[in-house]
């Protein structure tokens, strides 16, 4: 079955509806007693930072005239996707399989959703750098690990394979520069986000503090875990006790984390999703023939 049929299927949807309620119903009842008013003024500026400013990073990073409503739809409905797979590689599936729908040959689609990934990883890094806190000797092995193992992937496709790389141009400086500009906003929501699940254990950090735990636990994510049990969220966790969080309250806020994480997905991209699968099946009666 085809990624887009199978994320349009009614018992993919109804798998998203189970797990997005489960993970909370099996993680908040055991967890200290927490303020709701931090957490939700938390999470406000971070749903605009994840669903509007991340969708709009990746259109300036992508060479297709695509409106601004496709790349919202289209990162929402990855996301859902994101959290029901390890490491939220069903994302990046996603949005290479919706490039490629409009035409868009896959070595620019990989491209695009790369360039995306790498320009919130330097976001992320130059937070951290001004958080003051300096990243991990591993992590900056492992980067460099993976720029090296990346080049000598593109030397190896393009002398066996050169029909996959990209074939059109690199994004301009102008439209890289927006894309980290957007990538900063995208950070200091999820700073927003972090200090209100904090703040609602009834403790507090500084946001340059928590920013520089959030970038410290990142050097996990090259392990990937399903979102909530992940290595980068132990990671996290033991990050913030070594700021000074007790170990209950570190574990409330990066399970609140996790658990929110699944109301906009489902709310935006599993609406998304619904309301494709219905277009769909309209297009399919009118025509007769099956997309």
């Amino acid at each position: 079955m085809q990624l887009r049929s199978l994320a349009q299927s009614r018992p993919v949807v109804l798998v998203g509806v189970v797990v997005s309620v489960l993970v909370p119903a099996l993680t908040l009842p055991h967890l200290p007693s927490v303020n709701p008013w931090p957490l939700a003024i938390g999470v406000v500026p971070w749903v605009v930072g994840k669903y509007v400013l991340c969708p709009l990073r990746w259109r300036a990073l992508t060479p297709v005239p695509q409106s601004r409503r496709w790349h919202l739809r289209a990162f929402a409905e990855g996301e859902l996707l994101g959290l029901l797979t390890p490491g939220h590689i069903g994302s990046d599936v996603w949005r290479v399989r919706r490039l490629t729908g409009t035409g868009l040959g896959r070595g620019d689609a990989v491209l695009s959703v790369t360039a995306d990934r790498l320009v919130g990883a330097l976001g992320l890094a130059a937070f951290v750098v001004f958080a003051g806190t300096a990243l991990p000797g591993q992590l900056v092995a492992v980067a460099l690990g993976v720029v090296a193992v990346a080049a000598l992937l593109m030397l190896v496709v393009r002398r066996l394979r050169p029909d996959l790389l990209p074939h059109g141009p690199l994004p301009p400086p102008r439209q890289l520069a927006r894309a980290l500009v957007l990538s900063a906003g995208y950070q200091l929501s999820i700073a927003a986000l972090l200090l209100g699940t904090i703040d609602a254990t009834g403790h507090d950090l500084s946001p340059l503090a928590v920013l520089g735990a959030f970038g410290a636990s990142q050097l996990a994510a090259v392990v990937p875990g399903p979102n909530g049990a992940s290595p980068r969220d132990g990671a996290l966790v033991a990050a913030l006790v070594g700021l000074g969080i007790p170990w209950p309250a570190a574990l409330a806020a990066v399970s609140l984390k996790a658990a929110v994480a699944w109301l906009p997905a489902l709310a935006f991209g599993g609406v998304s999703l619904v309301l494709a699968r219905r277009a769909l099946r309209r297009s399919t009666a009118l025509t007769g023939v099956p997309a």
